[in-house]
């Protein structure tokens, strides 16, 4: 329970349908502001008691994890070293995959729940299928058994403004048969009525889109006060064609397609197109200079535990409100020699994948996710590693 009224509905929903309910908030920071300025976008401090009142509302028992050094190694170091590399990282994603569904989930099983509820909007299906096989080795008429497999399918939202099945790719069949969304098929004004119905305080409460641990939404000022000088050195600024047009004040603090704040007077728009670590130089270039068409994406998790059949055409999302475009995924060479790895494996780090779309697509980023989807189903999905 985060303290908004997402996770505050999933609570009262489960106990509306006769589960046995308990609360948990995660602490993952220290609850403190600095220099007037408040953290906490979700399980702040605030948030934490508005998600205690809710759960005395509901008559539920209501818990804190201090999870604050796994929270600063697992994200906030994984933030830092994102920028540093000349990525741009989805730390909400990194919170799913190592502290939410990781520990979080780890420590709910250890306490003796059947599964973990969330209030992101997603839907997931239990499918199961029957085989039947014979026992040949028995001497009278061979008898007929039948197994029943049961597997779990990620898919999107009902509500496709709210959908998060993005930030969820990461999650395969050991999570997916621990875990409910209870929100999965509802919009938001939906939620917000049986938020209201149920007289919880955070029926109203605004929904919070900045980045939690970041002050202000400023990550800028944050990447200044937790990298030293030396590490986000100023240099020069390129355009595609060759012209250095200025200096920039440290590559962390740019993304792919950024147009504002390049502190360029050129008469029009110039768009960040890549970030050059090895010389140090930000490259700008025209609005169709940040169109690519191909990318290859690293660290491949697919929700079933194997990836489809490649080559394979598929709708792929390259950032979370992106629409999802056509593409078809291939093997791509990941070892010396041109050897090519088995990208069925699910374990970080190990595979690579080619993704080539029909349309150019804008601002592919390094950092960010690549998420793979057949229609409502989430196949699974990587990091864009470079195009």
């Amino acid at each position: 329970m985060s303290g908004g009224v997402d996770s505050s509905v999933a609570a009262a929903l489960l106990k509306e349908q006769g589960y046995e309910v308990f609360g948990v908030t995660m602490k993952l920071s220290n609850w403190e502001s600095r220099e007037g300025r408040t953290f906490g976008g979700c399980c702040g401090s605030k948030d934490f008691y508005d998600a205690r009142s809710v759960a005395q509302t509901l008559g539920i028992p209501h818990y804190s994890f201090d999870y604050v050094e796994k929270f600063r190694g697992s994200v906030i170091g994984y933030f830092k070293d994102s920028y540093l590399k000349g990525e741009t990282p989805n730390p909400c994603i990194a919170c799913n995959q190592h502290v939410k569904f990781d520990y979080l989930l780890e420590q709910a099983v250890a306490l003796g729940a059947d599964y973990l509820a969330t209030g992101h909007y997603a839907r997931i299906e239990r499918c199961e299928k029957e085989t039947t096989f014979r026992r040949l080795n028995d001497v009278r008429e061979p008898e007929r058994r039948s197994n029943v497999q049961t597997t779990f399918l990620l898919k999107k939202a009902v509500d496709p403004s709210k959908d998060q099945s993005y930030v969820l790719y990461g999650l395969g069949q050991k999570e997916l048969s621990r875990l409910l969304f209870p929100l999965g098929d509802l919009t938001k004004v939906e939620v917000r009525e049986i938020a209201r119905r149920h007289n919880l305080r955070t029926a109203d409460k605004p929904d919070s889109y900045e980045i939690c641990f970041v002050p202000n939404e400023d990550y800028r000022q944050f990447i200044s006060e937790e990298v030293p000088a030396e590490e986000r050195p100023s240099g020069p600024i390129r355009h595609v064609d060759g012209r250095v047009l200025g200096q920039h004040k440290g590559l962390p603090y740019y993304t792919i397609g950024q147009r504002e704040g390049l502190g360029l007077s050129v008469g029009h728009p110039l768009y960040v197109t890549s970030l050059d670590m090895s010389s140090n130089t930000l490259v700008v270039g025209e609005k169709q200079d940040v169109l690519e068409q191909s990318m290859v994406v690293r660290e491949l998790s697919w929700v079933s535990g194997t990836a489809p059949d490649l080559p394979c055409e598929v709708s792929v999302k390259i950032r979370s409100k992106h629409a999802g475009a056509t593409a078809i995924l291939s093997s791509f060479p990941a070892v010396a020699g041109g050897e090519s790895m088995d990208p069925r494996q699910r374990h970080s780090g190990m595979t690579t994948i080619k993704i080539v779309f029909d349309q150019p697509q804008s601002a592919i980023t390094p950092g960010q996710a690549a998420v793979f989807y057949n229609g409502e189903v989430v196949l699974g999905g990587g990091v864009i590693d470079r195009v």
